[in-house]
């Protein structure tokens, strides 16, 4: 989460990517929440894409045998 910030403008809080500004909310308490939560809901889509990812083991690759070759 260290590329996140958020800012406050006037009686509002935004909420930063980086340079770019992703949400606009009227609570820094709001914006943290909202923060953590999509935080939390990228790292368990990170780790399902890890666990469901090939691994060497389950995906043997078939080597054709020499008579096949010719």
């Amino acid at each position: 989460m260290s590329d996140y910030s958020i800012v406050r403008v006037g009686n509002e809080y935004i909420v930063q990517a980086g340079e770019k500004r992703i949400l606009k909310v009227s609570s820094r308490r709001r914006a943290v929440k909202i923060m953590t939560l999509a935080a939390d809901l990228l790292d368990q889509e990170t780790i399902q894409q890890v666990e469901d990812a090939p691994s060497i083991s389950r995906d043997a690759r078939i080597v054709p045998d020499e008579s096949e070759l010719s």
